[in-house]
């Protein structure tokens, strides 16, 4: 559909006509089927973000790893059950830059009714979908991504599709998000951050939050006045309407790394909270004082303050103490041959690129979605496969900000090459990964989000990681567990998971334009020894890329959820 913002009209690619897209409702436990229907110009998956689809990648929606696109014209349906957690996650599509503006909020209520929260019983229950607006066919940019132009980015910033009054065109104001209040109600809000490119401060004016989840996982409650969110993140925090009747402004700005870093637009957006509904006076809206663009040091902050909460109906499981695989790696930029390999002329811009990488390696995508030949052990895309190491292949000075602007120092270390990257763990191994962010031409931090899993967040730090003075620190008691941890900018973060859910899954960075370039690896987890720990065979109707037959299952049973919620999205 054609949407007008800012005084231009633009293309996007919606579910439903809206924008965000609906909310999948559901209750601890329920089973839920999706219809996609796919009526865009665009090959589309979805990705359930965040849900464990235990035993269930083919449900994960990833393109050439879980699945082929669906095509224009053509419908596929997702099933996948929401058991074990509690709390927001939220859908989008993982094609193209189309997440921009094909997302939707997940809510799962616990299975005893909301009166069992383990925190006082919101009045009212309010997502906050941040996200931002592109003035430009979001598949445009993509295919500038594709072509190594980074240039693009978005008009500005938005709250639940709303750019606020920061923004006009031709003097008149675009539309605000409203969030009416009253007086001592207590409202949950469903925060999460859908942008493509930033992670966000969110401030509302006159207010405390009372953080107590995130990624659908309950936390022991802080309180603050500032949210620090990253792309991929949900953060679930209590506010009280506790100030004075009036108007205060909610507030979404993205931050930035300071010099040296590339300094990009970064536009803020803003809401009203309304002090009591029925406020029909025209009082000026009170603003949040926000933190400096630059002050990136209040993510770590932030990120350090969650912690997990043990809950008798939602136990949390314990870390584990003994650790089967230890990786570390580092994130950062490089330059590669555009189409794989060595062999290309190194001084010809058009035939290197600037990539992404994961220990010095940057993903190549596959031809073949890779989960099919993963279940039948056969398959082109298998022996093109490149383990990801356990380390980078050189050590030096990984947070030396001078390795930022293009140089001498820096061209001696950016040099790397094209794979499609992969992991294997034995079924129930323990996996520890501390992964470090480098100054390599970006100084930036990165969102990784693990499909399929939950990870510990052990201890996260500025500057390099350094095992004699980091391991202590760790907190094997109830650090949080998350689905998306942030790397702090020239900073790191341990985590550890448990490979118990067999298939092959997306690690990735969540910025997209480093998703694009490369900073990405499919992690394999093999069959366990039962057929409850095993992968089950794809579901009926799952096509294949080259000419629409479906895979040939084998002879697994497979039981059927008794509990199905229907929802409808196309």
């Amino acid at each position: 559909m054609t949407m007008t913002h800012l005084c231009k009209k633009t293309p996007v690619t919606v579910v439903n006509g809206q924008l965000p897209g609906p909310t999948i409702e559901v209750t601890e436990g329920d089973s839920v089927i999706v219809h996609v229907v796919n009526k865009s110009p665009h090959n589309i998956t979805i990705h359930w973000h965040g849900v464990r689809q235990l035993q269930n990648g083919w449900n994960d929606g990833v393109p050439m790893v879980t699945q082929c696109p669906i095509q224009p014209n053509q419908n596929f349906t997702y099933r996948f059950n929401v058991a074990g957690q509690v709390g927001t996650l939220w859908w989008h599509a993982h094609v193209s830059c189309l997440r921009g503006t094909l997302h939707g909020a997940i809510v799962i209520r616990p299975r005893d009714g909301t009166n069992s929260y383990p925190f006082p019983k919101p009045d009212r229950e309010v997502p906050v979908v941040i996200g931002d607006w592109w003035s430009i066919d979001l598949a445009q940019v993509d295919r500038k991504m594709q072509d190594n132009f980074f240039d693009y980015f978005p008009s500005g910033s938005t709250l639940n599709g709303k750019l606020g009054d920061l923004f006009n065109c031709s003097g008149v104001h675009e539309d605000s998000f409203m969030l009416d209040v009253e007086p001592g109600k207590t409202y949950l809000l469903r925060i999460i951050n859908a942008g493509l490119f930033s992670e966000y401060f969110f401030k509302v004016a006159g207010h405390r939050f009372t953080v107590v989840g995130s990624d659908a996982n309950y936390v022991t409650p802080f309180t603050t006045d500032l949210i620090v969110i990253v792309p991929g993140e949900t953060v679930d925090a209590l506010l009280v309407a506790d100030a004075r009747p009036g108007k205060y402004y909610m507030v979404a700005l993205p931050n930035q790394a300071p010099l040296p870093d590339t300094q990009t637009p970064e536009p803020a957006t803003r809401g009203i909270r309304l002090g009591n509904a029925g406020n029909t006076g025209k009082p000026a809206a009170a603003l949040p004082v926000m933190p400096n663009q630059h002050d990136v040091a209040q993510s770590l902050y932030f990120h350090s303050n969650l912690s997990s909460l043990q809950h008798p109906h939602h136990p949390v499981p314990q870390v584990p103490k003994r650790v089967d695989e230890h990786m570390f790696v580092t994130l950062g930029l490089g330059t590669a041959c555009r189409h794989g390999g060595f062999k290309c002329n190194w001084d010809v811009e058009s035939e290197t690129g600037l990539v992404a990488t994961m220990n010095n390696i940057s993903f190549m995508v596959p031809t073949a979605p890779l989960l099919p030949e993963h279940y039948r052990h056969v398959g082109s895309q298998l022996s093109t496969l490149v383990e990801l190491p356990d380390k980078p292949p050189m050590v030096f000075n990984f947070t030396d900000v001078s390795l930022i602007p293009v140089g001498p120092k820096e061209k001696k270390l950016e040099t790397t090459y094209k794979a499609t990257l992969a992991r294997w763990f034995r079924y129930g191994s323990a996996v520890e990964i501390v992964f470090q962010s480098t100054a390599m031409l970006q100084g930036d931090s990165n969102p990784m989000h693990l499909h399929g899993h939950d990870m510990f967040v052990l201890a996260q730090g500025a500057g390099n990681y350094d095992e004699a003075r980091d391991v202590p620190k760790y907190n094997l008691v109830n650090p949080p567990r998350k689905n998306t941890v942030v790397v702090p900018n020239l900073g790191w973060v341990a985590v550890r998971f448990v490979a118990d859910n067999p298939g092959v899954w997306y690690m990735h960075c969540h910025y997209e334009f480093h998703l694009a370039m490369g900073m990405t690896a499919v992690f394999i987890v093999e069959d366990g020894p039962t057929a409850n720990t095993s992968l089950p065979p794809p579901p009926v109707g799952f096509p294949t890329c080259s000419n629409n037959e479906y895979l040939v299952p084998r002879e697994v049973s497979l039981q059927t959820p008794q509990h199905t919620v229907s929802r409808l999205m196309d």
